[in-house]
């Protein structure tokens, strides 16, 4: 699939390793197109996400982005994870860290790529969609929307978000597979109830799936998308 995306070489000096795909439309004369970030899961890398470039938000310039913390060749995380009989416990210091280069590194792609720093949109599956939920909480004014797969706020988090007044109606698209095994429903329905306390603009959706991105939830998050950019 890679030879049918316009996967141009990245801008060097930005903060965390990435794919970009140039916009598939011209934008309007003088319009600046919206910038979309890719987050990928646990040991994975950037081109998981981008194989998702050769349709996905056409209007945009779509940068899929390489966790920075290496666990084996090719395999990278946002942070780490420990399982214990308590459940699962991530490193709190690694996912602060994490959301912050995240942050900076959009803001520098929106520059480099000459992107609308009034329309950057982050798209993350499991840990991709924690450090896409974790970012944009806090640090809301920074972003247009968010989506979110297979994904879950974790309690270590919730000290770095910002207050509900300023998260008030930011666009967040929430899917999660009813029979998911690696990240339970439950705690996807627990970041439910926390977005809704912190008055986002809640599109919120089950599916009869496991931890996957279904078509279904690839259509509906596409038309989510489309329907929020300008």
């Amino acid at each position: 699939m890679d030879d049918q995306i316009d996967a141009s070489a990245p801008v060097d000096g930005l903060p965390l390793v990435h794919l970009v795909r140039q916009p598939l439309t011209e934008p309007a004369s003088g319009a600046r197109p919206p910038l979309l970030a890719l987050a990928h899961g646990l040991n994975s890398n950037e081109r998981d996400l981008f194989s998702l470039a050769d349709t996905l938000a056409p209007r945009c310039v779509v940068v899929s982005v390489r966790a920075p913390l290496e666990n084996a060749p090719g395999a990278y995380a946002w942070f780490g994870i420990q399982y214990s009989t308590h459940g699962t416990q991530v490193n709190a210091e690694q996912l602060d860290a994490s959301r912050k280069r995240y942050a900076d590194f959009l803001g520098a792609a929106v520059m480099a790529y000459g992107a609308d720093p009034d329309q950057v949109y982050t798209l993350g599956f499991s840990q991709g969609a924690i450090i896409s939920l974790v970012t944009a909480l806090s640090h809301p004014r920074r972003f247009a929307g968010v989506v979110a797969l297979s994904g879950r706020i974790p309690q270590e988090a919730e000290q770095w978000l910002a207050s509900p007044n300023e998260t008030a109606g930011l666009p967040v698209f929430m899917a999660h597979g009813t029979h998911d095994m690696t990240i339970a429903i439950a705690q996807a329905r627990a970041a439910r109830d926390l977005l809704e306390r912190q008055r986002v603009d809640l599109t919120y959706r089950e599916y009869p799936m496991g931890h996957g991105v279904s078509p279904e939830v690839y259509a509906d998050l596409s038309a989510w998308l489309e329907q929020r950019l300008t």
